[in-house]
């Protein structure tokens, strides 16, 4: 019973890690193609290939129309989420990969006022805590990426970062309503329909055609994305959003890794430091997970 207990709590946690390490590992692909060719048309193909991939999985596990509620979630969650990367991704060219994670930090903080107001969920003071923890550890890192030389256009990518962080805020909380009432495959195949629909508007000014070498990227984006969005569908649909937005944190030390492996951006002693304030953030806010939440079940696990 006791064993049963202790998964019930860490799996949600465990899980929305994993998904945000496969996010970073897209950040990196994205970050790419989006120097390559631009950012717009980085997110125009992945969404393509997206959708060409969820849609047959969606029908084979019996994926049908939406109820009217559950559509309109996932129309609002999925347009502030394409808004937000799309932003994140134009800002990231002229930031480094580390620098733009870090910047983009700001969204759980956002998101625990917004689950509080929206959601009606009561804001323990470990989640706070651990939110706080956190934040500084953000900005040890910007006051040591603030010595260095970022480039002409490091000003304007990073107002874009923070704009993104304010969508992205909202997509967290959107994100805890839409996992109760739609299950991981559909939240995921609806996120890339309304994001290729949004993106499809600017297609006769901004799309062009890749070269087809930039074919495995934009195949391994989409991959990596679909899958961090069905991951977190899971673990939101079993935790509360306090419990799970300071997860957001780990991104940074999977950025910092990735940046330096891609693109040799140096990692440096103030990032190491707050990447290390980050993470007892994150476990300060995760031992305020005492009880099992009480979650109404709608997914495929509900008939199990």
């Amino acid at each position: 019973m006791f064993a049963r207990s202790l998964q019930h709590r860490f799996a949600p946690f465990a899980v929305a890690c994993l998904a945000i390490a496969i996010f970073s590992f897209m950040d990196m692909v994205m970050k790419g193609l989006s120097i390559a060719i631009g950012a717009y048309n980085a997110m125009l193909w992945r969404t393509i290939a997206g959708v060409l991939i969820t849609c047959p999985l969606f029908l084979l596990t019996g994926g049908r129309m939406p109820g009217r509620q559950a559509l309109w979630l996932h129309l609002w969650r999925s347009l502030t989420a394409a808004i937000s990367i799309l932003l994140f991704f134009w800002g990231l060219v002229y930031t480094p990969l580390a620098q733009g994670i870090a910047l983009s930090f700001i969204a759980p903080l956002i998101a625990l006022g917004l689950a509080s107001v929206f959601l009606k969920e009561r804001i323990g003071r470990s989640a706070v805590g651990g939110a706080l923890i956190a934040f500084a550890g953000m900005l040890v890192v910007l006051a040591g990426r603030a010595r260095q030389d970022s480039g002409p256009h490091a000003l304007e990518g990073a107002v874009a970062i923070l704009a993104a962080a304010l969508f992205y805020a909202v997509n967290l909380v959107l994100a805890r309503r839409q996992s109760q009432a739609a299950g991981p495959m559909e939240v995921t195949f609806f996120f890339n329909l309304v994001a290729l629909a949004l993106y499809g508007m600017g297609a006769p000014w901004f799309a062009a055609i890749p070269d087809m070498a930039h074919a495995p990227l934009i195949i391994a984006a989409a991959c990596s994305s679909s899958l961090s969005i069905l991951l977190l569908a899971w673990a939101y649909a079993r935790a509360q959003a306090q419990h799970l937005v300071s997860v957001e944190y780990t991104a940074f030390i999977w950025a910092s890794l990735f940046g330096w492996l891609a693109f040799r951006e140096p990692v440096l002693l103030s990032t190491l430091a707050g990447a290390l304030l980050i993470v007892a953030g994150c476990l300060w806010a995760a031992r305020g997970n005492r009880k099992p939440d009480k979650v109404p079940m709608t997914g495929p696990e509900a008939a199990g």
